[in-house]
């Protein structure tokens, strides 16, 4: 299989129409793309935040019931670092700065997973071929899940909308000790191949995994002992990679997005802003709460379209991207509430399990 071909957006007097609204509402707010000092102090805040506990579950032993909530609240944290920080400086729209953003986007590294791995998988893949089953890494949880109607049926995934909870906060595990390896040794991110690694890419990748392991296993199982620190271990990450995986298929896996199967001749039957658009949906729009949260990863549509913008000028433009969808009659998919997404993702499941 090769990678398929997008229509010529050159064409596509949307996407030009899009672009220049959206250029024009920067240039008319005299504002940079990238972050702010709103977003450099939530940076800031919870990094300290994470330090700050992790210092006091590691040297000063606090009672168990105090450990375990500090354990769920680094779990937490984990997600919202990754969110806030490490999205924006992976896209290069934390900061003006490449070099902030490198350190934002490296940051993923001391919460386990590989910076460059993402890069590969996330930035390159999943942002070009968005729910394109056998490409987009994203939607490859086989055979325990099936998330499309091309991928093959077995007949425990009756049940996937059921027991998907159970697996969910086993993501960022599996991500730390083995989905990072895999692509590091086959080379590739599912059938596209990962850019040739310097020899600083494989020190960082290696010195990176090393320090995780110190600092998250090797000082708190010397610290703690081994079963204090498996307990708080496995609710830190449990609670991280559940926190993660419901946002991350919010976005892509409910009732209304689009799993675009590629014609005879290897072409996609859109141009790519309107696949991004098909493929992508919002949810809890209107909660500041949930936006601050998720780095404003509840305004996926706007992410797809504009990566390299950061989150926080996603409620801005939306207004303007969603009113040009109007006019193109192109269908602009939002959840008012985000249990109305968590439904919906459920329901999509049980529908794949059941088609």
């Amino acid at each position: 299989m090769i990678t398929p071909k997008f229509r010529n957006q050159q064409s596509s007097s949307f996407h030009q129409e899009l672009k220049k609204r959206v250029q024009d509402y920067f240039a008319e707010k005299n504002l940079q793309t990238t972050g702010d000092f709103s977003l450099y102090f939530k940076a800031v805040l919870l990094w300290s935040a994470y330090v700050a506990l992790y210092v006091n579950v590691v040297f000063f032993t606090p009672l168990p019931w105090i450990g375990v909530v500090e354990c769920l609240m680094m779990g937490g944290l984990t997600a919202a670092i990754g969110f806030n920080v490490m999205h924006d400086g992976g896209h290069g729209s934390f900061s003006s700065s490449k070099f902030w953003n490198k350190i934002a986007a490296f940051s993923v590294n001391a919460l386990g997973a590989s910076a460059l791995m993402w890069n590969n998988k996330h930035n390159i893949v999943h942002h070009t071929y968005t729910n394109i089953d056998g490409i987009d890494d994203d939607i490859e949880i086989k055979p325990m899940l099936r998330m499309c109607s091309t991928q093959k049926k077995y007949f425990i995934h009756r049940f996937q909308h059921i027991y998907v909870w159970l697996l969910y906060p086993l993501l960022l595990i599996v991500w730390v000790f083995a989905s990072d390896y895999t692509k590091y040794f086959r080379k590739r991110v599912g059938i596209v191949p990962i850019k040739k690694l310097s020899r600083f890419d494989h020190f960082a990748f290696w010195i990176a995994k090393i320090g995780y392991y110190f600092m998250m296993i090797g000082l708190p199982i010397y610290k703690l002992g081994f079963v204090n620190w498996l307990v708080g271990f496995l609710i830190i990450t449990m609670v991280a990679g559940l926190v993660l995986s419901i946002v991350f298929q919010l976005a892509h896996t409910v009732e209304e997005t689009t799993f675009p199967v590629p014609a005879d001749n290897n072409d996609i039957e859109n141009e790519w802003a309107i696949h991004q658009i098909q493929t992508t949906a919002n949810f809890a729009t209107k909660s500041k709460l949930i936006s601050w949260l998720v780095g404003g990863l509840n305004f996926q549509i706007e992410h797809h379209l504009f990566p390299k913008i950061s989150h926080i000028h996603y409620p801005a433009i939306s207004k303007i991207i969603k009113n040009t969808c109007d006019e193109f009659d192109i269908k602009y998919i939002e959840f008012k509430r985000m249990r109305d997404a968590i439904l919906s993702h459920s329901m999509h499941l049980k529908r794949m399990g059941n088609a």
